[in-house]
């Protein structure tokens, strides 16, 4: 006797078609250092740099490095990074802004003593989102956000794996939006990520 069928994977969102060259995007936050390594961009943060709003811990940090440029609505953004890092809230990945209190944040962070994919949500306030991905340590993660119709959809995958779905939000409609790679090191001195690819296109299709 044969159990039931096992489900085929979830096709893989079509992947965004335009490179985006570093040089497209401004910094929110200049950071400590930056430098071109081939194709690769290598981002030192700021030690005390963070984006957050409020929520349990009372404070606004406004100081993370977002290197952002316009995003047409629809569409969709992927940047791809090494997870080399492993401090207490290191962090690098996606930044999606419209204004200094509506902005999503997407990557992997250490917390808790063990890395997470993280995602903060913020409306006038923050959330925060977090789930263990401990044998992504060192490798090559690509985050994905797709915006469309005041819906941000988040996924990630570490190399060629499929993309996993992580969150799926609201954004602000009818707004001029920005988006690009982000790191942050709320802590430590010395965070240097080393980001490979940032490229653009159309909106996921569907959800699922």
């Amino acid at each position: 006797m044969t159990g039931p069928a096992t489900p085929p994977p979830l096709p893989l969102p079509p992947s965004p078609s335009r490179a985006s060259a570093w040089s497209a995007g401004r910094w929110t936050h200049q950071p400590a250092a930056v430098r071109s390594d081939g194709t690769d961009l290598l981002v030192e943060a700021q030690q005390g740099s963070d984006a957050w709003r409020h929520t349990a811990y009372g404070f606004v940090h406004d100081s993370e490095h977002g290197l952002l440029a316009p995003l047409p609505v629809p569409g969709a953004i992927e940047v791809a990074f090494v997870a080399d890092y492993g401090r207490t809230f290191d962090q690098a990945g996606v930044l999606v802004r419209c204004a200094d209190d509506e902005w999503v944040k997407a990557g992997v962070e250490m917390s808790d003593g063990v890395l997470q994919m993280a995602s903060v949500v913020t409306h006038g306030t923050s959330d925060w989102s977090v789930a263990p991905v401990p044998d992504w340590a060192g490798r090559h993660v690509t985050v994905r956000a797709s915006l469309d119709a005041g819906a941000l959809v988040v996924r990630a995958r570490v190399d060629d794996e499929p993309f996993r779905l992580v969150r799926v939000a609201e954004f602000a409609a009818g707004l001029p939006v920005e988006a690009g790679p982000y790191c942050c090191s709320p802590m430590h001195p010395g965070l240097v990520v080393r980001f490979t690819s940032w490229r653009t296109g159309a909106a996921d299709a569907s959800l699922h």
